[in-house]
């Protein structure tokens, strides 16, 4: 009976020590998007439970894992919400302790889980998002907009948070993908009228009334635009996010009441999806341009200089391939107009896919985080049909299996461009200006072909 009883003794042991080392925390990150959204993400070997806790100027975050030896335990962040985080030892679990620079409330932050990706090699993630710094933002560009815009939003795989004037704002209407509240754009009157002019090159409609929007211009942090992190690319804001189309990175226009935006032109036909990429229309859209640089790296690289190269040789290698192409820009100017609003000017690139009835949208950006080590591919999309997964996806999985860089995902986000325009759509945000190692990759030729080659046969896989 005692040899019984020991055994049994033995074999709990044993399953307790298995269920203990089948959760561990391999690492502790963070990431701040360009709305300041911070986002804490915990690697774990396997699922785990977490629980939350607001405790005066300290959020705690414990997960039922022990932390392996090698992750430190004090870590600095550069956020307007904190400057550290700290990972505490408790034994059969760990917490994270963020100290607060502001107070904020049990609205101001929102937990949950990433499940394991095998195909994409991430582990099990605990996320935590804060955005009050993000509300705050939002709240002063408010008050120096005339007619307020939109704040953006952050995002991660099946459904976390990033952001950026895509209305970066053409992303977000006024980029990530967290679910906060956002006010949302009004839309702009859809008009059924056609411009006649047959031209390939993007030039939107301009109201008979010139835009006379002086524009306060704030200097853009260095993550600027659409910026994610690396599932701390912080997903963008449940209202229309600026980054959606990746426009006018980080300014804050200002407009007169009396200016006209640009009437939504509406496609004739309806988007086609199959039968081969042979004679289909497509619209390319490299972010940002003329007075709207979009992020810009250490070196001075800026993003609308990248976007417009890659967008060129994927124009090529899609015309060859028998496709019709259109472009939102082929110089470095802006779409609508110089120092235009986020909303005008995004508006200005959907209508150009509209005005041309075109079967695909594609909008190109460069990301960039105030976490500089931050990096990768990353692909974001609206559902608004049952295809715009799809086309993110496809060229997702081309990115991750042709590049040695990280794999960020596809991710769900409320950006300007692809919300707005009719047909499938996805913004694609090709490594980080920000980080050192990928600024240098992307000014290189060979990065910039082999990029377009890849966007090219996602694109070809998704109409076949």
């Amino acid at each position: 009976m005692r040899k019984i009883f020991l055994l049994a003794l033995l074999m709990c042991m044993l399953l307790l020590t298995a269920v203990a080392e089948a959760a561990q925390i391999t690492d502790v990150k963070w990431g701040v998007d360009k709305n300041n959204v911070l986002r804490l993400v915990v690697d774990i070997t396997d699922a785990a439970g977490y629980d939350v806790k607001l405790e005066g100027a300290k959020l705690k975050l414990t997960v039922n894992a022990k932390a392996a030896g090698q992750i430190p335990k004090m870590k600095k962040i550069k956020s307007m919400l904190a400057d550290e985080l700290r990972v505490v030892d408790g034994g059969s679990y760990t917490e994270v302790h963020l100290p607060l620079n502001q107070q904020i409330n049990a609205g101001d932050y929102k937990a949950f889980v990433l499940k394991q990706d095998a195909k994409t090699g991430r582990p099990f993630r605990v996320v935590l998002d804060v955005w009050a710094a993000k509300t705050a933002a939002t709240n002063n560009s408010a008050a120096a907009a005339s007619t307020g815009a939109a704040a953006s939003k952050p995002v991660v795989s099946s459904k976390p948070v990033v952001g950026s004037r895509h209305v970066k704002s053409a992303a977000s209407e006024n980029y990530q993908p967290i679910s906060k509240p956002v006010n949302e754009v009004k839309t702009p009157v859809v008009s059924t009228q056609r411009p006649t002019s047959n031209t390939q090159v993007a030039t939107a409609q301009k109201p008979a009334a010139e835009v006379k929007a002086p524009v306060a211009s704030v200097q853009k942090p260095a993550a600027t635009k659409a910026s994610g992190p690396k599932v701390i690319v912080i997903p963008k804001n449940n209202g229309d996010n600026n980054k959606a189309t990746g426009q006018k990175g980080g300014k804050v226009t200002t407009k007169s009441d009396k200016e006209e935006l640009p009437l939504a032109i509406k496609a004739k036909s309806k988007f086609r999806t199959g039968g081969g990429i042979k004679d289909k229309i497509i619209t390319l859209d490299p972010g940002h341009g003329g007075s709207d640089p979009g992020a810009i790296g250490a070196s001075g690289l800026k993003e609308k200089q990248i976007t417009l190269e890659i967008s060129m040789r994927v124009k090529e290698l899609l015309e060859k391939e028998g496709a019709k192409v259109f472009m939102t820009r082929t110089t470095d100017k802006d779409v609508y107009a110089p120092n235009a609003s986020d909303r005008a000017e995004l508006q200005a690139r959907v209508n150009v896919a509209e005005k041309h009835n075109s079967d695909l949208f594609l909008s190109l950006h460069i990301n960039s985080s105030v976490n500089k080590s931050v990096g990768g591919f990353s692909s974001y999309y609206y559902p608004k049909t049952d295809n715009d997964l799809k086309i993110a996806k496809t060229i997702q999985d081309k990115f991750a299996k042709n590049f040695g860089v990280d794999n960020l995902g596809v991710r769900q986000a409320n950006f300007y461009v692809v919300k707005r325009c009719s047909m499938p759509a996805t913004l694609l945000e090709m490594c980080f200006i920000s980080n050192p190692k990928e600024e240098k990759l992307m000014k290189s030729k060979w990065f910039q072909k082999k990029t377009a080659r890849l966007i090219v046969e996602g694109v070809k896989n998704y109409f076949d």
